[in-house]
């Protein structure tokens, strides 16, 4: 689950990790007010999930509270677009108000889970203040990471060790080791799955502060964190994985045309892979979990349909522990319960049961496409999506 930036602050500093003064607004007039108990230069920055938002016009500076009003009325109802929201762009709806900082340097600091090594990775970076992935292309010396073992967790002088690569003296190396400790911490204790700072900063007069902060949290985790939930923008996030998460379905939307309904993580990602070796794009990820009820089969259904860019439906079951039968039983009854579809659908089915579940297709009435073999289902979506080689 992705938060805001100002919602990551406030974890900062729940975890003592120093942040600029200020706080969110929905309106020009609040942060009008935000800004009149802040002494000297403001910033105002646009509450979106994406970044860069500088570039699109979405982080602007103020000289005094009048003029914070004015910009923040500029950015508040915006339609924002950066290289991350794609060109349809992200409706800005909040902005953060915070005092503007005096900057000597900028630093790239985060912790990610590294699933090769099952550890937990630090990076950092003394060019702060731009994307990570453009450092590591262009300069990859420039990137220093030390790997964290879970079980013991950061050690003080890995942290120093970080310093020390980054330059960083005198005060600014124990604020620095301090900061990094609390990061880690925070990681931890908050179950994230990314916790960034970009750009970590010493100010002019020494001092090491958090500009920005990017955290994701575990959805799996929430049931440690009852606050959490309450952290979740439903508006910022697309609103059919929104509504496969009110019916516990695992989906991901894509921008393909191939609608896929699989059951079982590892058979989904083939599937989306030999449509796309069959020259077609997946419309999205979706499981709809080992047991494929009828309920969830016609809830997956309905999402599918729910997606404009859909040109054909692939339905790919493998009966193991799910009867083929139940899933065949799902689909029609879905389908029959939505009424008329405008796609075709092509079924295949393996498994137990899987015969029964053929038969009960054939005998609906309904006009699907039956296919035994894998790449021949996908090679038929792909065919009637209007894809293909």
């Amino acid at each position: 689950m992705k938060i805001h930036e100002y919602q990551a602050k406030e974890l900062f500093r729940k975890y003592s990790i120093p942040v600029p003064e200020g706080a969110v607004a929905a309106t020009p007039e609040e942060a009008e007010g935000i800004a009149q108990g802040i002494d000297g230069r403001l910033i105002v920055k646009a509450q979106i999930h994406a970044g860069g938002r500088g570039k699109g016009g979405g982080i602007k500076l103020a000289d005094d509270a009048a003029q914070a009003g004015r910009v923040a009325g500029e950015i508040i109802g915006m339609n924002l677009v950066t290289h991350q929201t794609g060109p349809e762009g992200k409706l800005v709806k909040k902005v953060l108000v915070e005092k503007a900082s005096d900057i000597d340097r900028e630093i790239y600091m985060g912790l990610v889970l590294d699933r090769e090594t099952s550890q937990i990775a630090l990076i950092s970076s003394s060019e702060g203040g731009v994307e990570i992935e453009k450092v590591a292309a262009e300069s990859p010396e420039k990137i220093y990471k030390i790997w964290v073992d879970p079980t013991v967790g950061l050690m003080p002088y890995q942290a120093r060790q970080i310093c020390f690569k980054l330059g960083l003296e005198d005060q600014a190396f124990k604020d620095g080791t301090k900061c990094i400790m609390n990061l880690y911490k925070l990681f931890i204790g908050e179950d994230a799955t990314l916790a960034e700072i970009n750009p970590l900063i010493v100010t002019k007069d020494g001092q090491v502060m958090a500009l920005d902060a990017k955290v994701n949290l575990d959805d799996d985790a929430m049931f440690r964190h009852k606050e959490h939930p309450e952290l979740r923008d439903l508006d910022e996030e697309d609103p059919l994985e929104v509504k496969a998460h009110e019916h516990n379905l695992n989906y991901i939307k894509l921008d393909g045309q191939v609608g896929c309904m699989v059951n079982g993580a590892g058979l989904a990602m083939a599937t989306m892979d030999l449509i796309k070796l069959c020259g077609g794009e997946p419309a999205n990820f979706l499981d709809v979990g080992g047991t494929a009820s009828a309920e969830a089969v016609e809830n997956a259904f309905s999402i599918l349909m729910s997606d404009k860019d859909v040109k054909c439906v692939l339905i790919n079951i493998f009966g193991g522990i799910v009867r083929c039968d139940r899933v065949a039983t799902g689909v029609c009854e879905g389908i029959k319960n939505l009424g008329e579809i405008n796609v075709p659908v092509v079924v295949r089915l393996e498994g137990t049961n899987a015969a029964e579940g053929m038969q009960i297709l054939k005998d609906s009435g309904l006009d699907f496409h039956i296919v035994t073999g894998f790449h021949e289902a996908a090679n038929k979506a792909v065919e009637l999506s209007g894809g293909g080689a």
